[in-house]
């Protein structure tokens, strides 16, 4: 049971310290961002494991972290309030090309991280071209263009 309750502590402060850490945090991964996680996930481990390195300890933590991440995804499927706290709600950035500050601030976003986006897209390269623009809650940059045409979704072609 030791086993399963810190697996569940060590469950929600990582949950704890992402969402603190912010959306664009997890959607541009270095390759140092990569290495501290591996760094991270040795130290997690052995707080959850402590002197039981046993195959069925093993099991039982990997168990509980997947039936706890399945049961946050439900309850935040029937819940958008709990959604939003832990996944958090999409931001306007750019509000028909004007650039919101306090949100690119408090994001720690910079107006290039926007006309990457804009860029990459859309082929855009100023903020006069951009009508919005949008933080997702997956961390990614949506770019509705001054023309209002969309993207081509990747991988098709409109005939």
């Amino acid at each position: 049971m030791q086993s399963v309750i810190r697996a569940l502590v060590v469950y929600l402060v990582l949950l704890l310290l992402f969402r603190i850490a912010g959306k664009r945090t997890l959607a541009q991964v270095t390759t140092f961002d990569l290495v501290l996680t591996l760094i991270i996930s040795e130290a997690i481990q052995q707080a959850m494991i402590d002197d039981d390195n046993s195959l069925t300890n093993g099991i039982l933590i990997v168990f509980t972290l997947v039936a706890l991440d399945i049961a946050l995804g439900w309850l935040k499927h029937r819940s958008n309030r709990l959604s939003a706290i832990l996944d958090g709600k999409p931001m306007l950035l750019v509000d028909r090309g004007r650039v919101r500050r306090e949100w690119l601030d408090r994001e720690q976003l910079t107006e290039g991280d926007v006309l990457r986006a804009a860029r990459h897209e859309h082929g855009i390269g100023t903020m006069d071209g951009i009508r919005y623009a949008v933080l997702e809650d997956s961390g990614g940059i949506t770019v509705i263009p001054e023309d209002g045409t969309r993207p081509e979704p990747r991988g098709e072609r409109r005939d």
